[in-house]
């Protein structure tokens, strides 16, 4: 069945929450059909943008046109605790329905309800077929499904119903490398218009367009996210060579102006020196300084009018050039000697030891027990029977749970770190906040008011400045809802952290930045394996 015509376009669309934060402010752009990953920074909207496409909520001005109807996945993914399979497929109404007839019921509403979905079982069992389950477990509890299970049969679901355009909020947070990998599988082929929010560098990898929402525009380029950045990056080093050449001009017209000015100073000085040793006529002295007057007002006008051009020159060559900051920390060293033990993972047969500035991995498959793995380590629960479990050797940790609670909401970025850094002096958290790129109004606004991103970066400041240092950062899926800039932040972070990393992530791309000395792999059964690379 060929899907209708798709298309989805903003103009000047604003839209602010009910604190007046903005959210979007005058929007301009529109979506190609095909397969397109939506980036940008956290808090530049992607997510208020999907929701406003979706008709989740309504722009405060401006408009948004979508000419075909609209599935949508939102970022968290609510279910009832009776929920059911069909109920996440979205088919529950249409079977209903088909019940009721082959059981006698011809209510016209029935024929409503069903639609062209006669065939909707049959595709079911099709589609959930993909996945690994059947049309037998449409009548399944969903709470019986893991999550990343539940998230497969829900963008499976999105599929059946056939709607021009699917729009997807990062499907694959919390997803691990086989869900990944089916979940591609299904958006590679995928019919009509779809965009997808992610962070996940692999999924953008196999969209057919990178769109970026910044600065007011959704930017389309044909191509997936390295191609796009590749563009970037080079758009960029000739926006910085045009933005210097631009510089160099602006210098050239405002010495040579000053030259001028100098140049016409000494010409009146002469004039009037020689006006004042006599020989010329003063009706001949009025005409001289009449012309000479007229001439310098046409050569200062033309100056500055060169000068006001190479300014324009500059202006329009600045904003070209991204302002994308880096995060560049001097943390206090944590003095972990290389023989120091920090932590331990053990299954009752194999045991791995933590040492020194190491840096691990925790990796495996969804339902292996990673997180409550973690969790037990940091509350010094021990392992249950029969499964992989850990302890740490040290007191002095930093945890961020992939919940990034542990804050004092109603307190700004400021007193939170200063929780955890009494004696530091305000100034300095300020300054150390900065170079995490929390600046300005971000840093003595209440927490709750914060964007994901800013919110990330308070939680992760408390680990890095809390004092005295954490021997070791332990880290459950830290790139969960953040964009790809963030992630690339997140990294830098870490690098100029000189304890012991512990770090749980599906996100192997970044894992492979961090310079890991160890993975440690759980396999689901309660056992563990030990790795040098990522498996």
């Amino acid at each position: 069945m060929s899907l209708p015509p798709s298309s989805i376009a903003l103009h000047d669309v604003s839209f602010a929450w009910p604190d007046g934060s903005i959210a979007l402010d005058h929007v301009d752009g529109s979506f190609v059909p095909g397969r397109t990953g939506l980036v940008g920074r956290n808090g530049s909207g992607k997510s208020t943008l999907l929701k406003l496409v979706a008709g989740r909520l309504a722009p405060a001005s401006g408009r948004v046109d979508v000419a075909g109807d609209v599935g949508y996945l939102p970022q968290d993914l609510t279910l009832a605790a009776d929920a059911t399979v069909a109920d996440l497929l979205g088919i529950s109404a249409v079977r209903t329905a088909l019940r009721a007839i082959e059981s006698g019921d011809a209510d016209p509403i029935h024929f409503d309800t069903i639609g062209d979905d006669w065939d909707i079982e049959g595709r079911a069992d099709e589609a959930l077929g993909r996945i690994g389950f059947s049309a037998a477990d449409l009548d399944r509890r969903v709470a019986e499904l893991s999550g990343g299970e539940a998230m497969l049969v829900a963008v499976s679901g999105l599929r059946l119903r056939r709607t021009a355009i699917t729009l997807l909020d990062e499907p694959t947070n919390n997803l691990d490398r086989p869900t990944r990998a089916r979940l591609a599988e299904m958006i590679d082929d995928w019919p009509g218009t779809l965009v997808v929010v992610s962070h996940d560098l692999e999924l953008l990898e196999r969209m057919e367009n990178t769109a970026e929402l910044r600065a007011g525009r959704i930017e389309v380029f044909g191509g997936p996210y390295s191609e796009w950045r590749a563009y970037v990056e080079q758009e960029q080093a000739a926006a910085v060579q045009a933005a210097r050449t631009a510089q160099q001009t602006l210098k050239t017209e405002k010495r040579q102006r000053v030259e001028a000015e100098t140049k016409l100073a000494r010409r009146e000085r002469t004039a009037k020196k020689t006006a004042r040793d006599g020989g010329i006529p003063k009706i001949v002295q009025g005409m001289r300084a009449n012309a000479a007057q007229n001439s310098a007002g046409s050569l200062r006008t033309g100056l500055d009018q060169k000068v006001q051009a190479a300014q324009a020159a500059v202006d329009a060559a600045d904003a070209r050039v991204r302002d994308d900051d880096h995060i560049s920390l001097d943390l206090p060293d944590p003095a972990v000697p290389r023989s120091r033990r920090i932590a331990e993972f053990t299954d009752g047969e194999r045991t791995v030891i933590v040492q020194g500035p190491e840096r691990v991995a925790v990796v495996g498959p969804n339902g292996s027990g990673k997180t409550t793995l973690l969790e037990a380590m940091v509350s010094g629960v021990e392992p249950s029977a029969g499964r992989a479990g850990g302890r740490l050797l040290t007191e002095r940790f930093g945890y961020l749970p992939q919940r990034l609670d542990g804050l004092d909401e109603t307190a700004n970025a400021l007193a939170n770190v200063q929780a955890v850094a009494p004696d530091a002096d305000a100034g300095l958290i300020r300054n150390r906040l900065a170079r995490l790129l929390l600046r300005g109004a971000a840093v003595d606004r209440p927490v709750s008011t914060l964007s994901g991103g800013e919110r990330f970066r308070v939680c992760l400041a408390k680990l890095l400045f809390a004092d005295p240092v954490a021997h070791v950062l332990i880290l459950d899926e830290p790139t969960n809802n953040l964009d790809v800039a963030s992630v690339e932040q997140l990294v830098d972070a870490l690098l100029a952290y000189r304890g012991a990393l512990i770090v749980v992530s599906h996100d192997y791309p970044f894992l492979e930045k961090l310079g890991l000395d160890t993975v440690v792999e759980l396999d689901g059964v309660g056992g563990l394996r030990q790795h040098a690379e990522l498996p």
